[in-house]
């Protein structure tokens, strides 16, 4: 009897476990989503990855902070440092329409003195030099003495013979049976004459300057605001006006001539 009631136990509770199964469905209920931020991929399982994640498109970065129109105010204790001056590289307006000019040649003083007056309003800067002389008024063509008179002489036939004339034998001083073969004008005509008497035969024949050398020159320096010409030079007692690199010219004020 007992065994009896224990099969029939069984089968109640077999039976009662059938319908439960069946009842409950195969699908397991699916967890809600939790919302994510903006810009946060959902973390995933390798095995939930499928065609449609491959899919997804990358997710939007988010858009860079603007910048705040107005600076907040510096911390106590601390200044703002200002802006830092921006260089003007474009010249001075009155450096760049400076033109510059050598005057002269000045040999006599009150004309130097008159001329810096005249120009002390006219320009930015005045600058006096001095250029040294380097020409000679005049100069000889001349033979070495030789050892007497007649040697002298001997030598001046031979040189007529060769086709030249101007010649003269120096009788007495220190410079006695020399011979003077001409005296020029410039050294240019002195040297020419030199160079013929050598391609003659007359190697000794010499050229160089006669009497003391000229004073030296001045000039007047400027850099003025409007052209010099030629003729503004003459007014001046200047014979030439020529152009000059400003940077000759001391960069000093014009001062007017006492």
């Amino acid at each position: 009897m007992l065994a009896r009631s224990l099969i029939v136990l069984l089968v109640v509770l077999n039976a009662g476990v059938a319908i439960w199964w069946l009842a409950r469905g195969d699908a397991a209920p699916v967890p809600a989503e939790t919302a994510l931020p903006g810009g946060v991929a959902r973390l995933q399982l390798v095995g939930e990855a499928g065609p449609a994640a491959e899919a997804a498109p990358p997710p939007t970065p988010a858009p860079p902070p603007v910048a705040a129109a107005d600076e907040p105010p510096a911390p106590d204790g601390a200044s703002a440092a200002p802006p830092a001056p921006v260089a003007d590289a474009s010249p001075a307006p009155d450096a760049a329409a400076l033109q510059c000019y050598a005057l002269g040649p000045f040999t006599d003083a009150g004309k130097l003195a008159a001329a810096q007056r005249a120009l002390q309003p006219r320009v930015a800067r005045l600058h006096v030099r001095e250029a040294p002389s380097t020409t000679r008024a005049d100069w000889r063509v001349w033979l070495p003495p030789q050892a007497d008179r007649a040697a002298a002489q001997a030598l001046v036939e031979r040189i007529v013979a060769a086709g030249f004339s101007d010649y003269y034998i120096i009788a007495s001083g220190e410079q006695a049976n020399s011979i003077a073969l001409g005296l020029y004008g410039s050294e240019a005509s002195a040297r020419r004459r030199q160079s013929a008497l050598r391609a003659a035969g007359f190697t000794d024949v010499q050229a160089e300057a006669v009497g003391d050398a000229p004073p030296a020159t001045r000039w007047i320096d400027v850099a003025s605001n409007a052209p010099l010409a030629a003729a503004d030079g003459r007014a001046l007692g200047a014979g030439r006006v020529e152009p000059l690199d400003c940077a000759g010219v001391p960069a000093t004020p014009a001062t007017a001539a006492r």
